[in-house]
C-alpha cells in the first residue's frame, strides 16, 4: 500500500536535549563537586531514555515513573527522583528538570524542518506521537513548522502511551488515514515499534547528538520515495 501519513516521534527523533543544555545548570553532587563529563552525559542518558528505566525506585516513584508520560505531575515525581537516585542535590536537580520541560530548550535535527516542508508540499499527512508530559507544540511553533503538522498525539493528553496502539490509533483516525499507509518513525524499536501492531510501517532512526545526525530523517522519506532529492 503506499504511504499517505508519515507519524514522527519528538525526542530522539525530530528534535533533541543537548548536553550543552544541562550543561547550563552547574550539577554538582551532594559535597558539593562539580559533576564530570561522564557523569553529566549518563545523567542526561537517564532523563532522555525513551523506555529503559535506568533507576531503582521506592514504591510512589514506581508508580511514577511507570505512568510519568500520562500526568505532569507524576512526569515531575519520576524525574525528579531519577536526579535524586542519580546523586543530584535539590536545588541543580529542579533546574535541570525545568530545562526537560521547555520545548524551547530542544534542539531540532538538522534535516528536521526541510523534511516536515517536503511532506507537507507533497501531501503527505503528517504527525507527531509522542510520549511526552508537557505541550512540546511550541518547538515547532516557534520555527513556523506547525503549519505542516496535521496532528499532535501527546501521550498526557491522549491518555496512552506507546507502545500502546491507542496513540497511533488516535493520530491516524484525527488524519483520516488507515495504519497500512502509515509510516511511523522513531528512536524507539520498543516505543515507536508498537505502530506496527496497527499495521504501519517502521523506520528507527538513532538518536545522536544533532551535529551527528545530519540527514536521518530525509534518508529514511527518501528511501521511499517520499521526497525526491532536491530535499
Amino acid at each position: 500500500m503506499a504511504i499517505e501519513a508519515v507519524l514522527f516521534d519528538f525526542s530522539g527523533t525530530l528534535f533533541r536535549l543537548e548536553e550543552a543544555q544541562f550543561r547550563e545548570v552547574e550539577l554538582t553532587d551532594n559535597d558539593g563537586r562539580a559533576l564530570d563529563t561522564h557523569e553529566v552525559t549518563e545523567i542526561m542518558r537517564r532523563m532522555t531514555a525513551p523506555a529503559e528505566q535506568l533507576v531503582e525506585f521506592d514504591e510512589d516513584g514506581q508508580y511514577a515513573w511507570d505512568n510519568r508520560d500520562l500526568d505532569p505531575a507524576l512526569h515531575r515525581t519520576a524525574y525528579l527522583q531519577v536526579l535524586e537516585r542519580s546523586g543530584v542535590p535539590e536545588t541543580p536537580a529542579k533546574q535541570l528538570y525545568e530545562k526537560l520541560l521547555d520545548p524551547l530548550a530542544w534542539t531540532p535535527y538538522p534535516d528536521t524542518g526541510e523534511v516536515l516542508r517536503a511532506l507537507h508540499e507533497n501531501g503527505l499527512a503528517v504527525a507527531v506521537v509522542s510520549n511526552i508530559a508537557f505541550d512540546l507544540r511550541p518547538a515547532l511553533t516557534s520555527r513556523g513548522w506547525d503549519r505542516y503538522i496535521g496532528d499532535f498525539a501527546l501521550s498526557f493528553e491522549v491518555g496512552s502511551m506507546k507502545p500502546d496502539e491507542r496513540i497511533f490509533r488516535s493520530a491516524l483516525e484525527r488524519l483520516g488515514i488507515a495504519p497500512e499507509n502509515a509510516l511511523m518513525v522513531g528512536d524507539s524499536l520498543e516505543a515507536d515499534g508498537g505502530a506496527t501492531v496497527l499495521g504501519c510501517e517502521f523506520a528507527l532512526v538513532d538518536p545522536l547528538p544533532t551535529v551527528d545526525r545530519p540527514a536521518a530523517l530525509a534518508e529514511v522519506v527518501r528511501s521511499r520515495g517520499l521526497v525526491n532529492g532536491r530535499h
